[in-house]
């Protein structure tokens, strides 16, 4: 457990350096470490090179969190950092700053007999910012301490998705994820509705059923909601896929693939940590998170290539393959946030696609976004959280590669622009509002970190960018 505060000069500190050719032990090159002083009465500053990159947000979060390892490393659990390099731009970099600290302090949850990461059972480490005026404003008018706890709260919740993506599937079945989002949620002030198997079939929502019918473990829906300018007519629906276990059911995936199953949830995760966030900062905006939880498995009765089902939406969906499930169940949450939440915006979120890793890799998410001025304010908004998308265009000939010959709409397009067909399909529920697609297949999680302030496994990915998103320049 870690918190960040303003104030006092501790005895460990660490100050960060750029790079200079004329130091003779510390050259201050990006991310260098080292204990360069030891003063009177026990005193130790530790250095954190910047190289050239003082004023890059990315590099003051890596430089943050590679103090905080350098320090925990050493058992120090009281220590400041002298955030001075970073405020010639602005105390924005704050945000920065906090995030770095916090996310660089996260520790997976093992299952070892000896493990003590249970959340009241973590060491506490507190890390004190220094080389700020506490009565300083941002350009926003906001002061130094408003910056560091939204920033804290926003970083909880990837903390929060990060932990549900590293869960052992057999941990979390979909029953499980369901509380695991009530309980955090509404520990915010969020209202939380769980959908359970009977409810689901009584409304129709045929394509998550589909899915979901194939486990043992039933599905549900997670609906969330929080209404923070009720004045304001601008709802965002946030949907993001819940699948804890993907087998890929009977086009079932390669033996060295399954590993990764566990994680098909990470969308949910992610929407469920964004309005969460919004909440407990007492945003001004109105959103609802979506979230359909299955699993995806064979049985007897699962799913087939070539079925014809029907969806809550209306269509009906010729199934091309069964481990294209994501889009059947987001298909199904959509319709719902549209029909049922009266939604004004969609954003969906999934580890949907091969195809975007292979296209953008491990650092980059893809982005399809049907409307440029929704997408420009997408873009302000991680430019602000510091996590990278590329805008995927579509066209026509994209949209007939989904047609189907038996039903409305088929699960699969062509062997090629796979990432494009699978966004494509989950639009065609969205019934006409502006929609952006996030595909996160590459960036939800890594098996080495990309980052200093990742750790091998899941990362948490979207969370931030969507809290920007539906904050935007409200307070």
């Amino acid at each position: 457990m870690i918190q960040v505060e303003l104030g006092k000069e501790c005895k460990n500190k660490v100050k960060f350096l750029s790079e200079d050719e004329n130091r003779s032990l510390f050259k201050g090159t990006y991310l260098e470490k080292d204990w360069c002083m030891v003063g009177e009465e026990g005193t130790r500053t530790a250095c954190i090179g910047l190289g050239r990159k003082v004023h890059d947000r990315l590099a003051v979060r890596e430089a943050c969190a590679a103090a905080v390892l350098m320090m925990t490393e050493k058992g120090i659990t009281e220590f400041s950092l002298d955030v001075t390099p970073f405020l010639e731009e602005g105390l924005a970099s704050l945000w920065d700053v906090t995030e770095g600290v916090y996310l660089g302090s996260y520790h997976e949850k093992t299952y070892k007999k000896e493990d003590k990461t249970e959340e009241n059972e973590r060491t506490s480490v507190t890390v004190f910012l220094t080389g700020i005026a506490a009565d300083e404003q941002s350009e926003d008018g906001r002061a130094p301490k408003q910056i560091i706890e939204e920033a804290m709260t926003v970083a909880k919740s990837v903390c929060f998705a990060r932990d549900m993506v590293n869960m052992p599937g057999n941990h979390l079945r979909p029953v499980d994820f369901a509380r695991q989002i009530r309980d955090f949620a509404q520990a915010a002030g969020v209202e939380v509705e769980l959908l359970d198997a009977d409810t689901l079939r009584n409304r129709g929502m045929h394509a998550l059923l589909a899915v979901g019918d194939s486990s043992e473990y039933p599905p549900y829906l997670a609906v969330l909601r929080y209404h923070g300018a009720p004045e304001d007519e601008k709802i965002m629906g946030l949907v993001g896929k819940g699948v804890t276990c993907d087998t890929g059911g009977y086009c079932l995936k390669p033996a060295d693939s399954m590993l990764g199953i566990k994680g098909d949830m990470a969308g949910g995760a992610a929407v469920t940590g964004a309005i969460t966030a919004l909440a407990a900062n007492h945003a001004k905006v109105n959103a609802v998170a979506v979230v359909p939880i299955c699993e995806n498995r064979i049985s007897p009765g699962s799913l087939l290539p070539g079925d014809v089902i029907k969806s809550y939406g209306g269509k009906t969906i010729e199934i091309g393959n069964t481990d294209a499930e994501g889009r059947l169940i987001l298909a199904d949450a959509v319709a719902y946030a549209v029909k049922d939440e009266k939604v004004t915006h969609i954003l969906d979120i999934a580890t949907l696609t091969g195809a975007v890793v292979g296209l953008l890799g491990f650092s980059i998410g893809g982005a399809i976004c049907d409307e440029d001025s929704y997408y420009e304010t997408f873009s302000e908004a991680i430019e602000r959280s510091g996590e990278r998308y590329l805008r995927i265009p579509f066209y026509e000939e994209h949209e007939k590669m989904i047609e189907s010959r038996l039903a409305d709409i088929r699960n699969m397009g062509e062997k090629y622009c796979g990432t494009i067909t699978a966004g494509l399909f989950i639009r065609a529920f969205a019934e006409g509002r502006p929609w952006l697609h996030l595909d996160i297949a590459g960036t939800a999680w890594v098996d080495s970190p990309v980052f200093a302030f990742q750790s091998k496994g899941a990362t948490g990915a979207g969370v931030t960018s969507i809290y920007q998103l539906c904050r935007g320049e409200n307070k």
